[in-house]
């Protein structure tokens, strides 16, 4: 598959990411702790039954200068202490509005860097959640790891804590490039990482990649790839940098040291697809690659793929999801809220009793809509009118006028070959999965009039 250069210049434009509809800087101070209350009593009448739980630890030894997530630089093992028992607190304070039949399906541990955290404080809030939440067959329980503050103890102590995915937030293995985006190279090689980890059984092994960093080049991104691939992880991901300096402004330093161009960054997508797929992995939506036999790439053949904050998941264990720690965004079928992104606050609140809900968002039966669409056409790169208009039971008519269908439109995307539709389906073509970001935003009515600034598409 080879990107239409082409078309890059005319797609590459600031969209959303779309992991969440309405984005989340859409979300609003208005929708407060009462709002949230609300919100969590009410999803335990809708679907999907089951409950996701998102742990976030913001604690970096270091901060990566392409980092666009909520961080906080320490070591200190207090601040840790102090933080992590908040986190406990907020869990049982957040069960009390949970339905006790409802299971757990889900828990992912984000950051941050948390496996910057003493194994026995992971266990520790380990043990709260297993206390207090039953859990269906087989939940799928994965911790982001920093490989080079990774060892057999930690993995050891993980899998007795009930982990059965470790994600190694690899970004590169040219060692030049981490050098310049202030990350630590591992002392442990990756593959006796893995090796590790894999002496466990049934433990699943991610590597998550960067692309579009400065000193990145295809040659050496390709040699990374292949590098990859001859581990052999369970599922790779091949994230894009997403330039956002008006927000992290630590990401002015990469422009100084050089950002590829955007078809660069696109030959760097190409050359990770070629590789991967020529040695066994499946595609998986935007940025994911799976295994022929991997829950991901049984659920993307069967049109069942989901994608929530936590990434691409299955119907199985698709939930709502409940976060937990500063900055967290919980998730629900009608609602989204996120937790005060400074620490201390966040901990000051939750130690009163209170939650501190920063803002959040109610969507309309309208929104519902549009989400589902542009879910479809992210996860899935199909839709059914007809589907759409069953699961919300309306006219396929109704869909479209929704999301503001328009034939003409869609019909630039034809002749460039990105998409094929008809009275019953839009289908997004290989060609088409290069921009599906943009072709997402097409049945995205907010769009139109958005004060919000994006990254660019590629």
């Amino acid at each position: 598959m080879k990107p239409d250069y082409n078309l890059i210049e005319k797609y590459n434009v600031p969209v959303p990411r779309y992991t969440s509809y309405p984005p989340a800087n859409f979300f609003v101070n208005e929708f407060g702790n009462c709002e949230y209350i609300q919100a969590i009593e009410t999803s335990n009448h809708e679907a999907p039954e089951n409950i996701s739980i998102y742990i976030h630890i913001p604690f970096c030894p270091k901060i990566c200068h392409y980092c666009g997530c909520n961080t906080h630089l320490t070591r200190d093992k207090q601040k840790m202490r102090v933080y992590v028992d908040a986190v406990k607190k907020e869990i049982v304070m957040v069960k009390k509005y949970l339905d006790p039949r409802r299971k757990v399906s889900q828990i992912h541990w984000g950051g941050g860097t948390p496996n910057s955290l003493p194994v026995e404080m992971v266990e520790e809030i380990m043990a709260v959640i297993h206390q207090h939440f039953q859990f269906i067959q087989n939940p799928e329980i994965a911790m982001e790891c920093h490989p080079a503050m990774l060892d057999a103890r930690y993995i050891d102590a993980l899998v007795k804590s009930g982990f059965n995915r470790i994600s190694l937030g690899i970004q590169d293995f040219n060692l030049k490039v981490l050098e310049n985006v202030n990350r630590d190279a591992p002392e442990i090689p990756v593959e006796e990482l893995v090796t590790m980890i894999r002496s466990h059984k049934n433990i699943g092994v991610n590597f998550d990649f960067i692309y579009g960093l400065p000193y990145q080049d295809v040659k050496s991104f390709t040699e990374t790839m292949e590098r990859a691939a001859r581990i052999s992880p369970d599922r790779l991901v091949t994230f894009s940098y997403a330039h956002i300096p008006w927000i992290k402004k630590a990401q002015k330093i990469l422009e100084v040291r050089g950002l590829p161009q955007a078809s660069e960054k696109l030959e760097m997508f190409e050359a990770a697809y070629n590789v991967l797929t020529q040695t066994g992995y499946k595609a998986i939506g935007l940025d994911h690659y799976a295994r022929e036999n991997d829950d991901l790439y049984v659920a993307v053949k069967n049109r069942t793929l989901h994608r929530n904050f936590q990434g691409y998941c299955t119907r199985e264990t698709t939930g709502q999801v409940y976060a937990f720690g500063a900055t967290g965004i919980s998730q629900m079928e009608s609602a989204y809220a996120q937790n005060a992104k400074e620490t201390n606050l966040y901990v000051e609140q939750i130690n009163s009793g209170n939650f501190f809900i920063e803002k959040g968002y109610s969507l309309s039966k309208t929104e519902k809509i549009i989400r589902h669409v542009i879910n479809e056409i992210m996860c899935n790169h199909y839709l059914s009118w007809s589907e759409a208009a069953g699961r919300f039971a309306v006219s396929p008519e109704e869909i479209q006028k929704t999301v503001e269908f328009e034939m003409q439109t869609f019909g630039g995307f034809v002749n460039d070959g990105l998409v094929n539709f008809n009275a019953e389906s839009v289908e997004v073509t290989e060609k088409g999965k290069f921009f599906v970001r943009n072709i997402a935003a097409e049945f995205d009515p907010n769009l139109k009039n958005a004060l919000q600034k994006f990254s660019k598409a590629l």
